[in-house]
């Protein structure tokens, strides 16, 4: 077989290129056009047939090996986030109010970079490799859209990754077992009666038992759930009252569930609006719940395939390259590629000394990579789904 690594070195500059263009060039989630026609001509110059999907933006390119086979997809997000970039790369954003600050767009370059590897060893291939590129990833919509579009038919295995600033440059984690949490969001309404701010007892204040609400969904997570059991209960937001001196008739309040276990979560909102609503009466308020199921969590639980995905890094880059990583209570609609197909899912260091930014967090505003990772994505993506093809 082809040396993948040596070809990701071939292919570095054209990577490198590629991710400060799109990281110049941020789109937010569902507006991700212009970027979905530069990564179709990028595509297409490699001779790969690309595929759109109907009513929303991202596409998906299709490499036929030589010889007939499995099939293996390939997944890139490709939106941004409504950040004002502050870390004065001269390739910095040029759209005002938008960032690429979560590392999508290294995820678009590495897996050009991949598409560029493996088109070269086509001959070499026996199936097909689909390359994903995904939009509305930050709103948890694209990976679910784009499986009601037909995605997933036929496909065997998929792979995807995810930069990340708490984890070294030039070192890799794939882990089996749970990686990161489901997401759910929740928008709580807590009526009562207005009154003057100097005669309360001739209201019911909102305020008071809103507040004592948000107080009791924490007893959810230290009493209710088991101690084992990971899960984070976070109210975000918190609106309410009119004036300084009138007693408010109406709190609404956002927040979200994470947690590893479905059943679980298949039980949150029901515990949620049991709390809100006895809780609120006993100030003689009522509570509503409207409760939206965005993404469940991303688990390798296929033996083989992570395995394949471990066995590609050592391959590259020798045992020393994995390390262990936690699990994280921040979620990835990869999970829905995952739902009915076997995958795997790894977070690629991007922290260096040498490289200021390179060390926060995701969605910080000075947030960046060591560029020295961008062939590495590359080679392990292609390595992953040469040898998947292979076995």
């Amino acid at each position: 077989m082809a040396d993948i690594k040596a070809l990701a070195a071939k292919y570095n500059d054209y990577i490198v290129e590629r991710r400060r263009y799109y990281h110049a060039r941020p789109e937010l989630t569902e507006h991700e056009a212009e970027t979905t026609e530069a990564v179709v001509k990028d595509l297409e110059a490699m001779g790969l047939p690309v595929e759109r999907f109907e009513g929303m933006y991202g596409c998906v390119a299709t490499l036929e090996g030589a010889t007939p086979g499995k099939t293996v997809l390939l997944r890139a997000d490709i939106d941004a986030l409504p950040v004002k970039e502050a870390t004065g790369l001269p390739f910095a954003s040029r759209n005002e109010g938008r960032m690429h600050a979560c590392g999508h767009d290294a995820h678009i370059a590495m897996q050009l970079g991949a598409a560029k590897i493996l088109t070269e060893m086509r001959g070499e291939l026996g199936g097909t490799v689909k390359f994903f590129f995904q939009p509305a990833e930050e709103l948890a919509l694209g990976a679910k859209g784009a499986v009601e579009r037909g995605l997933m038919k036929g496909v065997d295995a998929v792979y995807g990754a995810h930069v990340w600033g708490l984890v070294d440059a030039g070192k890799i984690n794939i882990a089996h077992g749970e990686r990161m949490a489901s997401c759910d969001m929740f928008t709580l309404t807590v009526s009562g009666e207005a009154s003057h701010g100097s005669a309360p007892h001739l209201g019911r204040d909102a305020v008071v038992a809103a507040s004592a609400v948000i107080m009791a969904l924490q007893t959810i997570v230290s009493r209710v759930n088991n101690p084992l059991n990971s899960l984070v209960l976070t109210v975000g937001t918190f609106d309410a009252g009119q004036r300084f001196n009138i007693v408010a008739d109406k709190a609404v309040m956002d927040g979200t569930v994470r947690t590893f276990d479905p059943k679980f979560r298949m039980k949150m909102e029901e515990m949620i609006r049991k709390t809100a609503r006895d809780v609120a009466a006993g100030y003689g308020c009522t509570a509503e719940l409207d409760y939206k199921y965005l993404c469940p969590a991303v688990i390798n639980s296929d033996e083989k395939v992570v395995e394949t995905a471990r066995g590609a890094a050592v391959k590259l880059f020798g045992e020393d390259v994995l390390v262990p990583f936690e699990k994280l209570m921040g979620s990835e609609d990869f999970s829905f590629l995952m739902e009915d197909t076997p995958g795997v899912y790894g977070f690629i260091g991007g922290r260096s000394k040498d490289v200021p930014g390179s060390g926060m967090s995701n969605h910080h505003e000075c947030y960046t990579i060591d560029e020295k990772i961008l062939p590495m994505g590359a080679a392990l993506a292609a390595q992953f789904a040469a040898d998947f093809l292979a076995k």
